[in-house]
């Protein structure tokens, strides 16, 4: 399949005549794709799955880089069994307090290494101590206020598109001058 353009029907089909293809067939086309033998102990289901997962990530890019140093990270700390490590860094520091007003009450939480301490009491999540503290199903983050870190751009690994600055033929053209000539008048 062409890397230049996509075609969503064409690669769609492809992928699906994946499972009728003979376990030699297969081989030779991970052998294309991730140039390198494919291992001898990997069954044919699997390697179906893997082909085709390779061949959209040709067609449509694949995990973006800090992903997969995320993945590295999260494999790397259950090898170790580092639970912190696991967690990532949008953990809440132990210690930090978080207040909340409701009816007019005022509730002071502190994050602890395990969990949170609350009226005397330790909880597993934020969750458990606004559920407590409200009588009803809270996100423990909206309940207090706390906003996640932004993950990062979910489509920085989008579709491999060619830039206009790869290709020196191509120009820009201002906005008012496309304004200009789309109205019929002069600028």
């Amino acid at each position: 399949m062409s890397r230049g353009t996509i075609d969503d029907a064409a690669l769609e089909a492809e992928i699906g005549q994946l499972p009728a293809l003979s376990l030699l067939e297969l081989r030779n086309r991970w052998k294309t794709l991730f140039s390198h033998p494919a291992p001898k102990s990997l069954r044919r289901n699997f390697l179906a799955r893997a082909v085709a997962y390779q061949m959209q990530v040709e067609a449509y890019g694949g995990l973006s880089v800090a992903t997969k140093r995320r993945l590295r990270e999260i494999a790397h700390a259950v090898r170790t069994g580092d639970a912190n490590a696991m967690l990532g860094s949008n953990r809440i520091k132990p210690g930090t307090q978080m207040i909340r007003q409701w009816q007019n009450t005022t509730y002071a939480v502190t994050a602890l290494a395990e969990g949170f301490e609350w009226n005397g009491r330790t909880y597993k999540s934020l969750s458990a101590v606004a559920n407590a503290i409200t009588g009803t199903n809270w996100n423990g983050f909206a309940f207090f206020g706390i906003k996640r870190a932004p993950s990062g751009n979910k489509n920085a690994s989008g579709p491999r598109r060619t830039s206009s600055r790869a290709n020196p033929d191509v120009g820009t053209v201002p906005v008012s001058k496309v304004k200009s000539t789309r109205s019929g008048r002069n600028a």
